[in-house]
């Protein structure tokens, strides 16, 4: 007969060694997310010290809501960096804390499409009435068109807020939990909503970069040049288009880590890392390196820089 001291060693053994690897590779991912992470602010700062030190770029409509965008964006991976390492590590919050993060995270979440079909529009009224183009798209206007996407972002909140108060005793706010959406869900309506808000937002955005793409292709065909204007136009609708599709892939997190949360330890990371990231992660690629005038001026500061160096 076996020893049973020996045996609950060898089981306590591996226990800790399991605990070992898993904390190994919890620690590997977040590492690498906070990589990622620091290269892309590496390229956000040049692009917003390009930005704020050249005049006529400021006042540019198309580069004031491609800023926009990824400052947007740079203050969502920070909070949902913040809050995927509070809940890896099983960090308690006051409800109420976590409910101001998790909601201003949700509406950085949904400003990114709502930017792109802004971007979108603004590339179809240069190609599509020209003459219209300066009168329609200035700095003043890009402004008030931000900050009505932050509004309409907001009302889905307003209402989430509004049934959850509804839903709980007020003491509930003063309560500690791991911080995370699921934990705030305290009636069906909530989840309905935000799947309903999620689907006509992504539709309405998709509808919009189609749309002005077809309007913006067919004045190019009109024009019969392939290095026209209204030609780059549509690449760059077409880039809208593929970030707001890599942006959709986040729908996929939610059926992963409803559905295979207990066969893979560290699902939310990778989802994190994968369908939240990555498309951000993309933007200073996909416009900044690819504008011939952020180029320029990216070429010019890296030469300053081996000069001096």
């Amino acid at each position: 007969m076996a020893n049973p001291t020996t045996l609950y060693s060898n089981i306590t053994q591996v226990s800790v060694d399991s605990n070992k690897y898993t904390e190994t590779v919890r620690m590997a991912l977040l590492i690498l997310l906070v990589l990622c992470f620091c290269f892309f602010l590496y390229f956000l700062t040049i692009i917003l010290y390009v930005y704020f030190t050249t005049a006529h770029i400021r006042e540019n409509t198309r580069y004031v809501l491609f800023v926009h965008m990824l400052i947007n964006d740079t203050l969502y991976l920070i909070l949902g960096l913040t809050l995927l390492v509070a809940v890896s590590y099983k960090v308690y919050l006051p409800v109420s804390l976590c409910y101001v993060l998790v909601t201003i995270g949700s509406i950085s979440f949904i400003v990114t499409p709502y930017n792109l079909a802004v971007m979108a529009l603004e590339r179809y009224v240069a190609i599509c009435y020209p003459l219209r183009h300066a009168e329609l798209c200035t700095p003043q206007r890009s402004h008030a068109a931000i900050a009505v996407i932050w509004a309409v972002g907001l009302i889905p909140n307003i209402a989430d807020f509004i049934v959850l108060s509804s839903s709980v005793e007020t003491k509930y706010f003063s309560l500690n939990v791991i911080c995370s959406w699921a934990r705030l869900l305290k009636a069906p309506v909530q989840n309905t909503m935000r799947s309903i808000t999620l689907i006509l937002s992504f539709t309405l955005v998709g509808l919009i970069i189609v749309y002005t793409y077809i309007r913006i292709m067919l004045v190019a065909r009109k024009l019969g040049s392939g290095k026209s204007s209204a030609f780059t136009a549509g690449k760059t609708v077409m880039l809208h288009a593929f970030q707001l599709l890599l942006c959709m892939t986040a729908f996929s997190s939610h059926f992963t880590e409803t559905y295979l949360k207990d066969y893979f330890t560290f699902l939310a990371i990778a989802n994190f890392l994968l369908f939240m990231c990555f498309p951000r992660f993309l933007s200073p690629f996909i416009y900044g390196i690819r504008d011939e005038v952020f180029r320029k001026y990216i070429k010019k500061l890296h030469s300053s820089a081996i000069t001096s160096g």
